[in-house]
């Protein structure tokens, strides 16, 4: 057996020759002993140098090995032969390798970051959105609770349902809207019970419930009625509320409905129930493939009287105002992407907790582009929803939330 030469190596003596391990004993004889000098030891035990034989032996000049210095890459042939630029700042020091990247990463994305928006209907079967790839009409007993179980498998707890009603239940003041055995209502009980810590968003408007497809009530010359469909909409709220609802979400733009839904709610012991607020929701082209969906087109004109301009930018400030003032506990932008000077000029200007929603012509786009393979659908989903995070969402409704939540679980495994 050769001689221990290794500094760090365990090092096996004989006990006849080195029992008192008291007794002097130099790194220089530690490092020539040889172990074969006995034929049958009697007995072993294993001795290390300490901290102070190693740098003694480092300050007489026996240093340990180490891998070389690595060599420079070699440039491409032809690359000119330059002088360094005269910088003191190079900010692509920082951005050097991954885990530097990471380490000064300003913005991050969460499966928490997220809320699910589903659609249900009162079917058993879940039924395939044409305009929407991967989305479904899902059955209110069976389809929803499986989505909502695969979503919490990956960190996504918080759900927003959205309600496909029949035709034959639809009216001018859409009072189905209130009904307390209506699907939205009987869903939200339906998933307390099955997931009791389940954040359950919902939505206030009376589009889905109207036969006029609007998200108010709607006057015979064709103008959408105020203070009238915010009546219905309190009351709408406080059904939801009282089925389990955590947070009621009025999307309908009507004025002043925020405070009169505040007053509802607390009147009837809702006080712990949340506002989110559609604060800025434009009148966009982006909402076509929802619209599918739920089968809850306007009958005749659009939006515009009630919905924001896609134009305008400080007119939300006055919408956030509002609904500030008025009790909101959340503000939403929608659409996302295409808003997130919106999503930045509220993140700047409010306290509270900012939501957006990239909405269905967003999530639709992504799809088409990756299935026809002109972009990477996986990186373009979680670079758009960092973007949003990036402008100052504090939570994003999308419909990617399982797919990204399952990216996200296996980039940490």
């Amino acid at each position: 057996m050769a001689s221990s030469t290794i500094p760090n190596t365990p090092l096996t003596l004989n006990s006849h020759t080195f029992v008192d391990l008291k007794s002097p004993f130099t790194l220089s004889n530690y490092l020539s002993f040889s172990s074969s000098k006995r034929r049958q030891p009697p007995s072993l035990f294993t001795v290390r140098a300490s901290d102070s034989d190693f740098e003694a032996a480092v300050v007489a000049g026996k240093v340990p090995e180490a891998p070389p210095v690595p060599p420079t890459p070699a440039s491409p042939a032809g690359t000119p032969v330059v002088p360094s630029l005269p910088i003191q700042r190079r900010p692509r020091r920082n951005r050097r390798s991954p885990a530097l990247r990471s380490a000064f990463q300003e913005t991050t994305l969460s499966p928490a970051n997220f809320v699910y928006p589903l659609f249900i209907h009162e079917g058993e079967e879940d039924t395939p959105i044409g305009a929407m790839p991967g989305c479904y009409r899902l059955g209110w007993r069976h389809g929803l609770l499986e989505e909502v179980a695969k979503a919490r498998d990956v960190g996504v707890n918080s759900v927003v349902l959205f309600p496909k009603i029949p035709d034959a239940l639809k009216t001018p003041t859409g009072d189905e809207a209130y009904n307390e055995d209506g699907l939205v209502p009987r869903s939200i009980r339906l998933l307390k019970d099955k997931y009791p810590d389940l954040i359950i968003y919902t939505d206030v408007a009376l589009d889905p419930y109207s036969s006029d497809g609007h998200d108010g009530i709607v006057r015979e010359d064709g103008v959408i009625m105020n203070d009238e469909t915010v009546h219905q909409l309190c009351k709408q709220a406080v059904a939801q509320a009282r089925a389990g609802a955590d947070v009621v979400s009025p999307s309908d733009m009507m004025d002043g409905r925020v405070g009169a839904m505040r007053v509802a709610l607390d009147a009837e012991g809702f006080q712990h129930v949340s506002i989110m607020s559609y604060t800025a929701k434009y009148a966009s082209s982006f909402y076509g493939p929802f619209r599918e969906a739920l089968d809850s087109n306007p009958r005749f004109g659009d939006k515009k009287t009630y919905q924001m301009n896609p134009a305008n930018y400080r007119e939300a400030l006055t919408e956030m105002r509002e609904d500030e003032s008025e009790g909101a506990d959340i503000l939403l932008v929608k659409p996302g992407l295409p808003y997130l000077d919106i999503i930045r000029l509220l993140r700047d200007n409010s306290p509270l907790p900012i939501a957006a929603y990239q909405v269905s012509g967003e999530y639709s786009m992504i799809k088409a582009g990756g299935a026809l393979k002109m972009i990477d659908e996986e990186k373009v989903m979680m670079e758009s929803l960092l973007c949003l995070r990036r402008a100052g969402a504090d939570i994003i409704l999308t419909y990617f939330a399982l797919q990204a939540a399952r990216t996200l679980c296996g980039e940490k495994r």
